[in-house]
């Protein structure tokens, strides 16, 4: 069973940056577009970025600028470079497949808390 790992988060100031990384067991990451996720509390889970092997990443406006999405398909890993980060950015960020019917079962996510 393919299994996605995601790492990197922690707690971090205002205008402070991190990078999640998001390692899959198996090599589909590397001919499908991917994505990030998060989830706040008492929240539903939101897109917030996406990068296919060809074309353009997308980013949901409220990271547009700041966030960076990028991939090592040789190491079956996804990365999100995060900078300039705020306080409403704060939720346990996933990774899966942006398409619903290619995703595989959700990790346990890495939890971003941004505070001073």
């Amino acid at each position: 069973q393919v299994q996605l790992v995601e790492s990197g988060g922690g707690l971090v100031q205002p205008g402070g940056s991190l990078r999640l990384s998001c390692a899959a067991s198996g090599t589909f990451v590397r001919v499908i577009v991917m994505a990030w996720y998060r989830q706040a509390p008492g929240k539903q889970r939101e897109l917030v970025a996406t990068i296919p092997n060809i074309g353009s990443t997308y980013y949901a406006d409220s990271v547009k600028g700041r966030f960076a999405i990028s991939r090592d398909n040789a190491k079956n890993t996804i990365y999100l470079q995060m900078n300039s980060l705020k306080p409403e950015d704060t939720a346990v960020y996933f990774c899966n497949a942006a398409a619903l019917h290619q995703q595989r079962p959700w990790g346990q996510g890495t939890q971003v808390t941004v505070s001073s």
